[in-house]
């Protein structure tokens, strides 16, 4: 049967402008780490931790991730539809104008404009450009699996197609504001109802950016770097809809303790426990997966970096639903924990993924070997170490936290002060600025490898030229 020709151009420069995109989130990280440990560092009015993190966080989310979510899906719908993408027109300009929404999300960000709503400050002009790339995107993929050659729909694809949906709703629903200037709108919604919309999308954003997009990766990728299919594909379709279905019951969790009403708490709190069921069923796949080729984790840096990142997933999806229970949440919300289970999902989960699925595809698509496989693993250890120093000393300075906030004296008075605790804090912070730092490291020796491979590469082993063709 004769190849399909594929769009592989668009898949590169998505990669590009991605990592580019995650390098800013990471160095901005490091910036505004040291800016906890140091004060001087803030320079008002544009470059103080208050403008700089959300810019941290957008670049993280839709810079990094939401760039490799755009080309590792145009790469994986052609080759599990087999047929090119719908437009490459299209996608050329989807391209570009995904480039101009984070530079203005960014200059905007810097200047002040927010909406302060976590993980979706970005004023209405932004959300209106937001919009149309998304619908941008969704055309092209959608018309795509539509004139598949392919009948059977492989898992990714289901992954890809909630993704897709459940982005646009989510998003439209939070970002109904009125506008009153050309920067300055107000939310449609007031109150606890804004609360509980806004959280419902912010939960909800990280199960359709942050989890089934990685997860469309991690069914198409690993079965590729491994040679193996998936254990069970029935499995991976009841984990999906199990996971569709819970999800989204579960943002009113961040709310615990709040006005919102108390059926509405115990309701995410049940969901969010219950999640833990179908996010399993992924990881046991993963597992089962690998049986009998364990040894691809000494071997195989691609196997390395899927592992590591389905475990982490994994302890994301048991210390997530902890976390939603009153008496737990009671004790950790507001501590340094919050942001160490956050990073542990973003850094750990979806960015190994993310690493993995690039490494994947770049040399393929360019026709060339991996310019150095030990600087890939060396890029391995560097953000595994990193992260695990970032996450862990911010889980002991969480449970320290909360221990010295609700520490009482004998007449009911407080034990420690607010500054008492805050001086604890710091042997924590400057870790988490090292660990930061390591994984820095390991994202400039990423790109390093990238550059080299496009640059200098040699031309592709019989192997994997076969097996491209296969795809």
């Amino acid at each position: 049967m004769e190849k399909p020709s594929y769009n592989t151009a668009i898949v590169k420069s998505f990669v590009i402008w991605s990592t580019l995109w995650g390098l800013v989130a990471v160095l901005v990280g490091v910036i505004v780490s040291l800016q906890m440990v140091n004060p001087d560092l803030n320079f008002p009015p544009y470059f103080t931790f208050g403008r700089l993190r959300p810019i941290h966080t957008n670049a993280g989310i839709y810079g990094w991730v939401v760039g490799f979510i755009f080309a590792t899906f145009y790469y994986i719908t052609q080759r599990l539809c087999k047929v090119r993408i719908w437009s490459d027109k299209l996608a050329r300009f989807q391209l570009w104008f995904f480039n101009a929404t984070i530079i203005a999300t960014a200059i905007t960000l810097l200047m002040g404009y927010t909406t302060s709503k976590e993980y979706h400050e970005m004023e209405w002009p932004i959300d209106v450009m937001i919009v149309i790339l998304w619908v941008t995107f969704a055309i092209n993929i959608i018309m795509t699996i539509i004139k598949r050659k392919e009948e059977q729909m492989y898992i990714s694809l289901w992954y890809m197609m909630a993704a897709i949906v459940g982005v646009a709703i989510l998003f439209l629903v939070n970002s109904a504001a009125v506008p009153v200037s050309l920067f300055k709108s107000y939310s449609a919604y007031a109150g606890t109802n804004d609360a509980n919309v806004q959280w419902w999308f912010g939960h909800n954003a990280v199960a359709m950016a942050l989890t089934a997009p990685p997860l469309a990766m991690f069914y198409y990728f690993l079965p590729k770097a491994t040679g193996v299919p998936i254990y069970s594909h029935r499995l991976s379709i009841i984990s999906f809809w199990s996971l569709i279905f819970m999800y989204l019951w579960t943002g009113a969790h961040h709310l615990l303790w709040t006005p919102i009403p108390d059926w509405i708490q115990t309701l995410a709190m049940a969901f969010s426990v219950m999640l833990i069921a179908p996010s399993w069923g992924s990881v046991i796949n993963g597992y089962l997966s690998m049986n009998g080729q364990w040894q691809q984790m000494r071997e195989n840096y691609l196997v390395k970096f899927l592992i590591l990142g389905i475990t982490f997933y994994g302890l994301q999806t048991l210390q997530g639903p902890m976390q939603a229970i009153r008496s737990f949440s009671a004790f950790i919300h507001y501590t340094d924990w919050v942001p160490a289970h956050i990073h542990m999902g973003t850094m750990g989960w979806v960015s190994m993924i993310g690493f993995a699925s690039i490494y994947y595809m770049i040399p393929r698509i360019c026709e060339k070997e991996l310019f150095s496989i030990p600087l890939a693993n060396l890029h391995f250890w560097l953000i595994l170490i990193g992260q695990l120093i970032w996450s862990i000393s911010l889980w002991v300075a969480g449970v320290l936290q909360a221990g010295m906030w609700n520490a009482m004296n004998p007449d009911g008075s407080l034990t420690y002060t607010f500054m008492e605790t805050m001086v604890e804090m710091y042997p924590y912070w400057w870790t988490r600025v090292g660990g930061g730092i390591i994984y820095l490291l390991g994202v400039l020796v990423f790109i390093y490898n990238l550059y080299m491979t496009m640059r200098t590469g040699k031309s592709p082993s019989p192997a994997m030229t076969e097996a491209e063709g296969r795809a």
